[in-house]
Formats: structure tokens, C-alpha cells, sequence
């Protein structure tokens, strides 16, 4: 089957967070076209993921704001410029090419051919936290889960497996327990594991779980993953990637054998820096190494802005990221073009910038 060609644009920006989303803004003042990649399914990075309701007091201008309002209000400025992001995948691979442009591919088979690229991935790509039991992960997408939408898409669960302890998981395992039984589809089996009788919930939600638990709605065992049972091809020893049980150990550290079908595992994120660290990029300290003039890295055409960038009297703050998307919109204009002219302009006075925003020229008045 012949691939797809990729599509073109004059930059690619790794990483949606608030520095990212802030990039796209200065590159769109600079009429430069851009995507967004982020390893999470929504915009905001760790800003929405670890201060999403909690009060920033910091940013120029804003005396406080949550996380998730800061985001929204960088989406708003930057929906003018519209770039396209492909969120909940990946960059998986990043080779340049003969005219020097660089050809990217992600996890989720998207393909793009872009002449710069801005690294603004925070202190990683936020990762859904697994188990590290062998064959687990041969079975995401289709038996194993990081959201309670994805294990929903799939329909016709009958023993779902939760993991976790947090409010996500314990709000899972109430909702599917609450599932209306249907003609011809039976009801799920909810049961939640963890490997002790705690919760990180919200107290009502915790006394949710229990009277559940209780009335033998949904099952709860303080046990860990142990072992998968994934049906082989006992003819032709070939894996055909369907679970049939898994094991648990309790405690005590006795093993349990339980059916199931669907694995929703709701352990949090955690930072990884994952393919970047092989992109052959001067690190320091899991950082990458750029120049504080221009947020260039170690390879032509390759910026980095925000908490991944390190440089001598680096701060990380997101005010700090912001700066440096400046110099870096600039910097990566004058590679694509050297012949540019650099024009500072004012978007409270330029009728050019203000007409790229679509907002009326008020220079004269």
C-alpha cells in the first residue's frame, strides 16, 4: 500500500503545553505556519495536568489563574493562526532530509515535512503509568486501557479489571459498576485493585466506593498485578494477543486467578522524555543544550524552548518559556529565509499583525 505524503509545513512543535501553544502564537505573528504534537489527548501539558485547578500567582499580567485557565486563554490568542495539533500520539521519528528540511512521523501514522522544529516538552511527554508485568502492553488499544472512554469504545465488557486508586479510578469503577443491564449484553464485572486499602479519592467518593463494594456492585482487592493470560495458538505457538485471565497477588501474597477481558489501568502520568533522548541532540541532565540568544539546540533547525531547555542561568518558569519562544520564532525565521528582513512590530500598533489577529487597527486612536 503506497504511504500517504506527508504534509508540509514551515514548523513542527513538539509539546502542547503553555510554552508550546505560546510558540505557535509567535510564529504565527511571524506569518510561519506550524503543528502541534502532544503525547496527551487534550492541549496544556503539565501545566493542566498538575496544576490544572490549582492558582498560578506568577504570569505577567494575571495576579492568579489556574493552570487550566491559562491554557485556554493561550488557545483563544493563538485560535487566529489555527494550528493543527495531533494530540495523544507521539514523535516517533525525526530524520533530515537532503534539502534539510526534516521529515517527522508519529505514533499515531501521522507524517509531516517541516523546515524547523521546536522542542517544548516540558520535563517530558506525560505517559500513562503501567504495570510492569511482561506481555501487558501487547494488549493496548484493544484490552488494555488509560481512559474509561477508550475501554467504552470498545462495547461488550464483561470482566473489567481497574487499576488504580486515584479519583479517575474509583470513578470508573462506580460508573461501569452502574451500567443498566441490556437485552442480549450482560452486565459488566467491575473489579478494582490496588495494592493497599487506600485511596487518594475524594472522601465522598471513597464512601461511594466502599457502599458499593458493600452491597457486592463491584469487587475490590488489595492485590497487585502479577501475570497476564493471553490465548496462544497451541498449534502453531503463536500469540494471538487475547486475554483470558490475569493473576493477582494479594497481601498475604497469595495468587488470585481472575477473568477478564478489558484491563483499564488509572495510575496517573509520569514524565518521559521518551524519543527525544535518541535524537542525537547535546543533553545535559535530561535537558537539551541550547543557545540562550536564539533557543537553537545542537542541530540546525532544531529549537528548544521551556523547561527541556537548559543554558547557563536557566529558570524554569513559564514566564522564562515564554521568553524564549520569542527568540526562538525569530531565530528559526531567519534559518528558514536569511535573507528576511527582521521587523520588530507592536501588535498594539501594527495594522499588519493586528490584521493576521483579525482585530481592527486602533494605532490612531
Amino acid at each position: 500500500m503506497a504511504t500517504s505524503a506527508p504534509a508540509v509545513t514551515d514548523a513542527v512543535i513538539v509539546g502542547a503545553g503553555p510554552v508550546g501553544i505560546y510558540q505557535a502564537f509567535q510564529l504565527g505573528l511571524l506569518e510561519l505556519g506550524c503543528h502541534i504534537v502532544d503525547a496527551l489527548p487534550h492541549p496544556g501539558g503539565q501545566c493542566v495536568e498538575l496544576y490544572g485547578d490549582k492558582p498560578i500567582y506568577d504570569i505577567p499580567g494575571l495576579p492568579v489563574c489556574t493552570g487550566q485557565q491559562l491554557v485556554d486563554g493561550l488557545l483563544q490568542q493563538v485560535r487566529p493562526f489555527a494550528p493543527p495539533m495531533h494530540l495523544g500520539q507521539l514523535v516517533s521519528t525525526l530524520e533530515r532530509q537532503d534539502d534539510g528540511t526534516f521529515l517527522l512521523s508519529t505514533t499515531a501514522g501521522i507524517r509531516l515535512k517541516t523546515k524547523v522544529v521546536f522542542i517544548a516538552a516540558g520535563v517530558g511527554a506525560f505517559l500513562p503509568r503501567c504495570p510492569s508485568v511482561d506481555g501487558l502492553r501487547a494488549l493496548a488499544s484493544t484490552q488494555l486501557h488509560f481512559s474509561l472512554d477508550a475501554l467504552q469504545a470498545r462495547g461488550n465488557a464483561e470482566h473489567v479489571l481497574i487499576i488504580g486508586d486515584n479519583e479517575d479510578a474509583l470513578q470508573a469503577a462506580l460508573q461501569l459498576a452502574q451500567t443498566p443491564e441490556q437485552p442480549g449484553r450482560a452486565k459488566p464485572v467491575v473489579t478494582l485493585i490496588h495494592r493497599r486499602d487506600a485511596f487518594t479519592a475524594e472522601p465522598a467518593t471513597q464512601r461511594a466506593f466502599r457502599d458499593a463494594v458493600a452491597s457486592g456492585a463491584l469487587r475490590f482487592l488489595s492485590a497487585q498485578l502479577t501475570a497476564v493470560d493471553v490465548k496462544t495458538d497451541a498449534q502453531q505457538g503463536v500469540q494471538k494477543g487475547v486475554l483470558q485471565s490475569v493473576s493477582v497477588a494479594d497481601t498475604q501474597g497469595a495468587v488470585h486467578t481472575l477473568a477478564v477481558d478489558q484491563i483499564l489501568v488509572l495510575q496517573g502520568l509520569s514524565p518521559q522524555l521518551g524519543p527525544v533522548s535518541g535524537w542525537g541532540l547535546a543533553m545535559q541532565r535530561k535537558m537539551l543544550q541550547a543557545d540562550p540568544a536564539t533557543m537553537a539546540t545542537s542541530a540546525a533547525g532544531i529549537y528548544a524552548v521551556g523547561d527541556i531547555a537548559h543554558y547557563p542561568g536557566k529558570k524554569r518558569l513559564i514566564a522564562c518559556g515564554f521568553h524564549e519562544a520569542i527568540l526562538a520564532a525569530f531565530a528559526a525565521a531567519h534559518h528558514i529565509d536569511p535573507q528576511r528582513r527582521e521587523l520588530l512590530q507592536y501588535t498594539s500598533s501594527s495594522a499588519h499583525l493586528q490584521a493576521l489577529l483579525g482585530v481592527e487597527n486602533t494605532a490612531g486612536s
